[in-house]
C-alpha cells in the first residue's frame, strides 16, 4: 500500500514537473527572444567622500548591470548569493503576467536567497515599453543593488517619436555611510520602536557624488553630446527615501515616457521623480559648445521647519564635442532646479502629466468600476509588544486605513497557494475605521492610534477598481507618499490638494488620456485616485516606495483570484523556491540547516 502510494506520488511529482517544463518551452516559445543574465551577488570595497566602506552589489558595480531586451522578450536571471545574508531581487514595472512566483518582495511572493545558493528569475516583458528597472526587495538592500531594465520597442516597431541619435541612462541614487552594516542599524531603530531610522548621507548619479562633493570630482561621470543631435536620456530614482528635482542648466527636457509607457510630449525645465519612478526624457544639444551639469538634489515633503536630510546635490557634466575652452567650470541650473521645500514646483510637474493615448498606444481606462476602495496612507502609533520599546508603550508606525503591515514568517504567496492558514488575513478594509477631517492641523492623538497585522485584499479576475489615496496630517506628519502596486500599472485620473470630495471631485477624472505608472504620489495633504483591472492573477504588493515608511508599516496586498481559464489562472510554482528558514537581518551562518540551489 505505502509503496503503490509512494509510487503515485512520484509519477505526480514527475508529471508537474514535465508540465512545468512544457509550460516554460510554450512560454519561451511565445516570447521574441529568450536573454540569460548572471548576477552574482558579493561585498566590496568602494571609495566615496573620501571614506572606504564595504557595500553589497551585483557583478561588481554600482549600479549594477543593464538589461536590455525588446517588448514581449522573456529574460532569465539567475541569482548567486554571495553575500552574508538573504536577498531578493524583484523587476519594478514588470508586470509578471501570472507568475508572482518571479516578482520577488520578501515575505510576500517568497522567502529570501539564501547566501552561498541561487535562484532563477523568469523576467517576462509581455506589456513594457521604455525603461523600468530591478531591485533588492528585502529591507533597504536595494540602495546598492539595483539597475536598469531598458525595453526596446518590438523588432519592426518604432518610438512613437523620432529616433534620437544617441542614447544615455541615469541611475539616480542615495548613499549611507553605514555600508553593509545599515540592514542592521535598521533593525536596532526598529527593535526599539525608535523614529531614528538611518538617512541617506548623500546622493549619487550613476554611483557617483559629482563635482560637490570631497574626492570625487575625478569620477563624476561625463555624457558627450554633439551639437544639433537629440538625445533620449533614460533616468530611474532608485534613492531609497526621497523624490528628486533633476534639470539641465540651459538645456530644456521633452518627457516622452514614463514607468515603462508613453507620455504626451512636455517640455520642462526640471523633473520631479519620485522614488520608484523611470522617466525618458529627450535632450537636444543645442547650446554653445561646452559643458553644463545635470544637477539632481532632494525635493523634501516634510514640514519645512525639518532639514534633516542631506542637502549634497549629485552631478554629472554633459560635454559637448569639439574645441572649445576647459577652463572654465560648467554651467549649473541655477534658475531651473527647484530648491529642496519648492511643493508648488513639484505639483506643477505633476499636473502636466498625460498618457500618450493614441492609436497604436491606446489607454484603456476603466469606466464601470465595481469595486471602490478609500485608503488613508499615514503616520501613526502602534502599541509595543512587551514592553519592548525604548521610547514608551507605543513607537511609530505607519499604515493604510490604519493598519500597519507586519510581515509574516512565511511568504503570503505560498500561503495563498498552499492554503497555509494564520499566515495572513482577508480583511484589509475598503474604508477607514473613521472618517475626520484627514489634512487638518491639531488632529486628535487618538485618531492615530493604530493596529498591527498581515492584512490583505481579495479581487476577483477581471474586477475593475478605483482608489484613492487619501494622505493625512496624523502626528503632524504629513509627506508625499509614492504608492508602488506590483504586478500592475494603474491609470491616474484624479490628484488634489485637501480632503477628497467623493461628490464633486469625480467630475474632474481624467478618463481620456491619464498617465499609465506603477508608482505616483499621493501628494503632501492631498490625494490621488487611480483605476485599474484586475487581470492578473496572484498576491501583488501595494506599498510606499519611501523605505522608511515601508519598513514602518505602509503596505498591503492584493490577491487576485484566477479567472475560468488556464490563461487567465496564476500559473504553477517552480521546482525550486527559496526556502523560509531565516528572519529579517538574520546572518544564514548563525542558522545550521542544509540549503539547496535551483539547478
Amino acid at each position: 500500500m505505502s509503496m503503490a502510494t509512494s509510487s503515485s506520488n512520484s509519477s505526480n511529482i514527475f508529471l508537474a514537473a514535465v508540465l512545468l517544463v512544457f509550460g516554460n518551452v510554450v512560454l519561451g516559445a511565445q516570447a521574441s527572444n529568450v536573454h540569460y543574465y548572471d548576477f552574482v551577488l558579493r561585498e566590496i570595497n568602494v571609495t566615496r567622500n573620501c571614506t572606504t566602506t564595504t557595500i553589497l552589489v551585483v557583478n561588481d558595480s554600482l549600479p549594477g548591470p543593464t538589461i536590455r531586451a525588446r517588448k514581449g522578450d522573456l529574460v532569465y536571471v539567475k541569482v548567486h548569493n554571495q553575500g552574508l545574508y538573504g536577498v531578493t531581487l524583484h523587476w519594478h514595472g514588470v508586470k509578471q503576467p501570472r507568475n508572482p512566483w518571479s516578482d520577488g518582495p520578501e515575505y510576500i511572493t517568497q522567502c529570501a536567497i539564501p547566501p552561498g545558493t541561487n535562484f532563477t528569475y523568469e523576467v517576462n516583458l509581455a506589456d513594457e515599453e521604455g525603461t523600468v528597472w530591478w531591485h533588492a526587495h528585502n529591507e533597504w538592500t536595494r540602495s546598492t543593488v539595483h539597475g536598469a531594465i531598458v525595453v526596446l520597442p518590438r523588432e519592426g516597431s518604432n518610438f512613437p517619436f523620432a529616433k534620437p541619435e544617441g542614447e544615455h541612462l541615469i541611475v539616480l541614487g542615495s548613499w549611507y555611510n553605514e555600508g553593509t552594516s545599515l540592514n542592521k542599524a535598521l533593525e536596532m531603530e526598529l527593535s526599539i520602536g525608535s523614529p531614528n531610522v538611518p538617512r541617506a548621507t548623500g546622493y549619487l548619479i550613476n554611483g557617483q557624488f559629482g563635482d560637490f562633493v570631497p574626492c570625487s570630482n575625478d569620477t563624476t561621470p561625463h555624457f558627450f553630446v554633439d551639437y544639433g543631435k537629440t538625445y533620449l536620456f533614460r533616468i530611474v530614482n532608485a534613492v531609497v527615501g526621497s523624490e528628486m528635482f533633476v534639470s539641465i542648466a540651459d538645456h530644456n527636457m521633452m518627457l516622452v515616457g514614463m514607468d515603462g509607457a508613453y507620455t504626451k510630449p512636455i517640455v520642462v525645465s526640471y523633473l520631479m521623480i519620485e522614488p520608484g519612478q523611470t522617466m525618458d526624457v529627450l535632450v537636444t544639444a543645442n547650446q554653445s559648445p561646452g559643458r553644463y551639469y545635470m544637477a539632481a538634489q532632494r525635493f523634501s515633503s516634510e514640514d519645512m521647519d525639518f532639514t534633516k536630510f542631506a542637502h549634497v546635490v549629485a552631478t554629472t557634466i554633459i560635454q559637448y564635442e569639439g574645441n572649445f575652452s576647459l577652463t572654465s567650470p560648467p554651467s549649473y541650473p541655477n534658475d531651473t532646479l527647484p530648491f529642496y521645500h519648492d511643493y508648488s514646483a513639484a505639483a506643477s510637474f505633476t499636473q502636466q502629466l498625460r498618457g500618450l493615448a493614441s492609436e497604436e498606444h491606446p489607454v484603456d481606462v476603466p469606466h464601470n468600476v465595481t469595486t471602490r476602495m478609500f485608503i488613508t496612507a499615514s503616520m501613526n502609533d502602534v502599541a509595543c509588544p512587551n514592553d519592548s520599546c525604548y521610547f514608551g508603550d507605543t513607537k511609530i508606525a505607519t499604515t493604510l486605513n490604519n493598519i500597519s503591515w507586519e510581515d509574516p514568517s512565511v511568504d503570503v504567496l505560498q500561503a495563498y497557494y498552499r492554503n497555509i492558514s494564520g499566515v495572513y488575513t482577508t480583511d484589509f478594509p475598503d474604508l477607514p475605521p473613521v472618517l475626520y477631517n484627514f489634512t487638518g492641523d491639531d488632529l486628535s492623538t487618538s485618531l492615530a492610534e493604530a493596529a498591527a497585522g498581515t492584512s490583505v485584499k481579495v479581487l476577483n479576475y477581471n474586477e475593475t477598481v478605483e482608489i484613492v489615496f487619501q494622505g493625512t496630517n496624523l502626528l503632524e506628519g504629513s509627506e508625499n507618499h509614492p504608492m508602488h502596486m506590483h504586478g500592475y500599472s494603474f491609470y491616474v485620473v484624479g490628484v488634489g490638494l485637501g480632503n477628497f470630495n467623493n461628490e464633486t471631485d469625480p467630475e474632474k477624472y481624467n478618463l481620456v488620456d491619464p498617465p499609465k505608472v506603477n508608482t505616483f504620489g499621493v501628494p503632501k495633504r492631498g490625494w490621488v485616485a487611480i483605476r485599474f483591472r484586475a487581470s492578473n492573477p496572484g498576491v501583488w504588493y501595494w506599498h510606499c516606495h519611501i523605505d522608511r515608511h515601508m519598513s514602518w508599516g505602509m503596505n498591503t496586498a492584493f490577491i487576485v483570484k484566477n479567472g475560468d481559464t488556464e490563461e487567465t489562472s496564476m500559473r504553477p510554482p517552480p521546482s525550486y523556491m527559496p526556502p523560509c528558514i531565516a528572519s529579517k537581518d538574520k546572518s544564514y551562518g548563525e542558522i545550521s540547516q542544509t540549503l539547496k540551489s535551483d539547478m
